[in-house]
């Protein structure tokens, strides 16, 4: 089924499924004939969909030791608890970063260890690593010392270290060049040398797997050492997974899949008091709260100069300061938005003028643009043209830049191949997001090196077709709580694991008023029976919304199912996503 014609102007096309694999899983699992499909689609075997359904960690870890130097890493950092040792840590000042260090200070803390932490500073220091954190580090009293979420292609930084007599354990999921840093050891399931079914963790889950390697090194080497439960953390992991996008399948959706169960307790002070100041309803419940009410919010301090909020919010204890440092992550976060939609505009300018001149890779470029939003505004770029976008603010000839990708170019090896050709002064990150810095001198070199390499990218046409991929078809009277709750199994959605969406074909639309914020909340009727509540976001002066408005007639919606839980009631809605005339 190919739909045309819609409000937005993207096509609509109906997955295509075995429908006999669609209806042993039914028969199988005693699961509707649609969710059977949306599993189907998935790619998922009947043998496969309770694993799927209900994933553990021991169904999904392999055993650490597999990862290179893992085991010499988790030997040298149980030591250092046995002996009290000061350890260091420089950690990353996204999400991912916030939650890798808080994991390993409250690990740390919880045996008797308080690690000194640096954070460096986005707009002064730059990504990763660098001199004058290993040396206050140093200057603490810290021989060894921990990147977190970086330290992979931080070669000068880590042999000045090395040279000051520091040992660097480098835990990172960063893509890797052939050579790697003089440290103590890396442990990166995306090391060249390295075969890994754990190459898609974030860093958070790559500092997990180490944690547990050494807690089992800790009974080892002092047998009744009370190692903390790392179970009790793993709201941490999920945050920082669920925010640094990597897929949602196998370990990860694992780690998502428990952590929310731990989120939703809300025995961790800091993500309860951000989670209240960004408005979340209830108990902490589903992934999309991480991605788009807790994650923007930790990510503005690192994206406005104030690097150490994230991981310190999310290490404490301490009740009163866990709600004054979310009240200022919330303010952080509105002086984010105000920034990121001045620059999008300016952005937008040079995008266009990239488009229109055919070039495959969109690289945009501005004096000074605030390096703390370049990347959600290459982003928004990423989304709205379906092409690799790099934004990079230029500053006394220098630029700092942030890319994001699509399915098919590797960013992160690209800026890699970019910075050995001499292109680039710092480069580093993975397929789907990357950090440069570039001399202004070189910037259209380089933009054409990305050109080059971008030999699956047709730079000629206009924006590619992006169809909306559809699950299958519903009516209004199918919209029901129990539907919902099943579909709700299917969770936690995100980056390889999309929520499904759905066609609903007899729909008119019997009331509908707007919503601040430019929404259309709208009554759905069934032709035969059946009514619904529904939703359009951001819609009000578009196509979508003066379609909606029209009410009584015919349509069909694209969308999805919403389970809403809030006070004791449940109710289920659709959230409309594009429409087309019946």
């Amino acid at each position: 089924m190919r739909i045309e014609g819609t409000a937005t102007g993207r096509p609509w096309l109906l997955r295509e499924v075995d429908e006999r694999v669609a209806l042993a899983i039914c028969q199988r699992h005693g699961l509707p004939d649609i969710v059977g499909r949306v599993l189907a689609g998935r790619g998922l075997e009947p043998a496969a969909v309770e694993a799927f359904l209900e994933p553990r960690l021991k169904g999904w870890l392999p055993d650490p030791s597999h990862l290179l130097d893992l085991d010499e890493v988790a030997h040298r950092l149980a030591l250092a608890v046995i002996d009290r040792e000061p350890i260091g840590i420089i950690g990353d000042y996204d999400v991912d970063g916030a939650t890798s260090t808080a994991l390993a200070v409250r690990y740390f803390r919880a045996l008797g260890v308080e690690p000194e932490v640096e954070i460096p500073d986005r707009l002064k220091d730059g990504y990763g690593a660098n001199k004058g954190a290993f040396d206050r580090l140093a200057e603490a009293g810290c021989r060894l010392v921990l990147t977190l979420d970086n330290g992979t292609t931080a070669f000068e930084p880590i042999a000045h270290a090395a040279a000051q007599g520091q040992e660097v354990v480098v835990i990172d999921h960063h893509a890797a060049e052939e050579r790697l840093p003089e440290a103590f050891g890396v442990v990166n399931p995306n090391r060249l040398d390295q075969t890994s079914p754990l190459g898609g963790l974030a860093a958070v889950g790559v500092t997990f797997v180490v944690l547990i390697a050494v807690s089992r090194e800790l009974r080892r080497l002092a047998p009744g050492t009370a190692v903390p439960d790392l179970l009790t953390m793993l709201d941490l992991v999920a945050l920082g997974t669920v925010c640094d996008v990597v897929p949602l399948v196998g370990l990860n959706r694992a780690f998502v899949h428990q952590g929310l169960k731990v989120a939703g307790r809300g025995t961790n002070p800091g993500l309860a008091a951000l989670a209240e100041a960004a408005g979340v309803r209830g108990a902490i419940s589903e992934a999309w709260q991480f991605g788009f009410a807790l994650g923007p919010r930790i990510n503005a301090a690192g994206r406005l100069g104030h690097s150490p909020l994230g991981w310190r919010l999310l290490a404490t204890a301490d009740q009163d300061e866990a709600v004054r440092i979310a009240a200022h992550l919330d303010h952080l976060n509105q002086e984010r938005q105000a920034m990121e939609r001045r620059l999008l505009e300016a952005a937008d300018e040079e995008a266009r003028r990239q488009l229109d001149a055919g070039r495959p890779v969109l690289v945009a470029a501005g004096d000074g643009w605030h390096p703390g939003v370049i990347g959600i505004v290459a982003s928004r770029l990423m989304e709205r043209y379906h092409r690799p976008v790099f934004v990079i603010g230029m500053e006394n000839g220098t630029g700092k830049g942030s890319a994001r990708s699509v399915p098919g170019f590797d960013v992160g090896a690209a800026v890699i191949a970019a910075r050995q050709e001499g292109l680039l002064v710092h480069a580093g990150g993975h397929a789907m997001a990357a950090g440069l810095t570039v001399e202004q001198a070189r910037l259209e070199a380089f933009a054409d090196f990305l050109a080059e390499r971008a030999t699956g990218i047709d730079g000629r046409s206009a924006i590619p077709e992006r169809p909306l991929h559809l699950d299958g078809t519903l009516s209004v009277a199918g919209l029901g709580t129990a539907l919902a709750t099943d579909l709700a199994r299917i969770a936690p959605f995100g980056a390889g694991n999309e929520e499904p969406r759905f066609c609903i074909e007899d729909a008119r639309i019997v009331q509908w008023r707007d919503l601040s914020g430019g929404h259309v909340s709208c009554t759905l009727a069934g032709l035969a029976t059946g009514r619904a509540r529904a939703i359009a976001f951001r819609c009000a002066d578009g196509p979508l919304g003066a379609l909606l408005r029209q009410g009584g007639t015919p349509v069909r919606l694209a969308g999805r199912i919403k389970l809403d839980r809030y006070n004791g009631e449940t109710r289920t809605s659709f959230q409309i996503e594009d429409a087309a005339p019946a």
